[in-house]
Parts: C-alpha cells; structure tokens; sequence
C-alpha cells in the first residue's frame, strides 16, 4: 500500500526524529522540525513515534491512496479534504483505495505532517530516514513519487488536541557556552526585546529581527569554531540572532549568546513569518526538569487521544448507517 503523489509543494521532504552520532562526520542530526509533531501522529494512529512522515513546509499537495490506508494529520494546521469534502486537522481518517486527499496552504504556522499507518518505509540511510538537503541526504519528495507504507493494521478516527505553539511565544534558554562574553546590559536588552520571524528562514536556521541596535559580544572576531546543535543563538556579525535548526552546520564560530531548550524548538519553528519571539533565561537545573516534563508529556500523547466524532451533516453516506436496530414501543 502507499499514497501516490500526484501535486507537491516545494520544499516537502520525509523526515522521522533524525540521525545520531555523525557529528564528529560532518553530518548534523536532520529529522522533523517539529518533534512534537511526530509524536502526535503516532498517538493518533497508534504507533512508534520513531516511524517517518512527510514534512510539509508551508504548502501540501495531492496524494491519491493505492489501496485502503490511514493516515493522520499533525503540526501546522493546513487546508484538507479527502474527495473535496473537508476533513479534520489534529486528526486520524482511512483513505479507500482511489481516494484522494487534498492539502492546501498552511492557515497558522510553519510545517505540517502527513502520516500513514506503518510509517513512511523508504530505505533508511545511517539509521535514519530524514532527508539532509543540505547535505544532499535524499531528496525533495516530487510529483510522481510514491510514499509506501510499512506494516500496519489499527483504528482511524482518532483526535487530539495540540500544544498551541504556531504563534510565536516565549522561549525558554540556557547560557552558553559565549554566553559570558555578552555584559549584563546587553544580555538584559536580548531579554526584553520583541523579535519577529524574518524572511530568511529554512531547516537550517531562522533569522529574527527587531527594531532597535544589534547585539554583540566582547572579541567575537577572535572565537574559534567550535561544535554547534539545533537550538544554538548565534549572534552574526550584523547582530542579527539567528536559532539554529535541525540541518544547521556541525560547526561555527558566531557567538552564542544562548541555546534555546530542546522542548521548546517545536514552538521556535513554527513561528510564523513576522511572528513575534521572546527569551526567558532559565537555570540549568530548572531547564533539565522542563525537558524532563516533555519527555514524559509525550509519553502520555496516546491517552489524550478521543474518538473523532462527526455531525451527522458532514457523513456523505449518513442512510447507509444502520441507526436504529430492532423493534421500538412507543409505549416503553
């Protein structure tokens, strides 16, 4: 079984929770952009949030089913229809074999995710299935191709009810290690300062801008490259902050006047072009009981989950139910 890709957006790759262990090779860890995400769909379909999905950035496309199949929709919320009739976000549907399934233009955040029951099965690559444009790592998913699906057996029907993280917001972070070449004055300014998503963003990296004068650090002409991860601030020779993401480089020598937590990445992604951004310095201790929380708040997606239930106005084929069962006294 498998989805056929009739029409794509640009930029839309498979990516599962990336690759570990190849820094030291050059390769960073690639993997969905919003791990949240990942999560969720395995929640609503039962099953490894390990498996691959299909990472839509901005813009889906049109897939049509090869054979009954489900599938579940996660992260930014997009326009999406199967056979032109409107089908809900956040949740698990089964797709009959000929069934097409429509996904339009994202209506709040960044990347959405298309998941089908048993996974994204393409080859894996140095443990992983994440496409690395950057380091020419797969490729862009095309018109044509097809997305198989590994084993799977299971329920549809399913919803959840997302972390609300398309808007921007607060990000939590920790110091770095630069972070002590910042005085305190300029340190204080980063955090009462409002950014905003700028134009240049992809899965390496998003720049934020702000009003006001840059940001930057005693002799940071003079620092050395070093090891750098998603989540990094650097700060460019401009002053401009940019947050590392999942396809950035292994190694940089802009300063870092922070790192933003792990747990709060899904949020920094998915802000939106011109979504505002602020930073919250937290200790280490108390940003390890944050990610502690995650971890276990993931751990618990699959007993959130609720059946999907629908108006009986939005069931196309409502007369084929069997409603009523049996003999009926209208004196009982």
């Amino acid at each position: 079984m498998s989805l056929i890709v009739r029409r794509i957006g640009p930029a839309c790759t498979i990516q599962d929770q990336g690759r570990q262990g190849y820094l030291d090779q050059g390769l960073s860890r690639s993997g969905a952009a919003d791990l949240l995400a990942l999560h969720e769909g395995a929640a609503l379909l039962g099953q490894d949030p390990d498996l691959a999905a299909l990472e839509m950035a901005g813009m889906g496309g049109e897939f049509e089913a090869a054979g009954d199949i489900r599938i579940a929709l996660t992260g930014a919320p997009m326009q999406a229809s199967i056979d032109g009739g409107a089908v809900v976000w956040n949740a698990s549907h089964r797709l009959a074999k000929g069934q097409r399934l429509t996904i339009g233009a994202v209506l709040k955040g960044a990347y959405g995710y298309l998941h089908l029951g048993g996974g994204i099965a393409t080859d894996p690559f140095l443990g992983s299935r994440s496409v690395h444009l950057t380091a020419k790592v797969g490729r862009a998913v095309e018109a044509g191709d097809t997305l198989p699906n590994g084993p799977d057996k299971g329920e549809a029907g399913r919803k959840l009810v997302p972390a609300d993280r398309f808007s921007g917001g607060v990000l939590r972070i920790v110091a770095s290690f630069q972070t002590s070449l910042f005085d305190q004055a300029t340190l204080d300014r980063f955090t009462r300062t409002e950014f905003r998503r700028g134009p240049r963003a992809n899965r390496m990296g998003m720049q934020l801008e702000s009003d006001g004068a840059g940001f930057a650090a005693r002799g940071q002409l003079n620092i050395l490259s070093e090891v750098i991860t998603p989540g990094d601030i650097q700060m460019t020779g401009t002053g401009s902050p940019f947050i590392l993401l999942p396809e950035c480089q292994t190694t940089g020598g802009y300063p870092r006047i922070a790192t933003v937590l792990p747990c709060d990445l899904p949020r920094a992604a998915q802000t939106p072009a011109g979504g505002a951004i602020r930073f919250q310095f937290v200790t280490l201790d108390l940003g390890t009981a944050l990610q502690e929380a995650f971890v276990q708040d993931l751990a618990s997606l699959r007993r959130r989950v609720e059946p999907l239930v629908r108006a009986p106005h939005d069931i196309p084929d409502l007369l084929s139910y069997q409603l009523i069962s049996g003999v009926v006294s209208a004196q009982d």
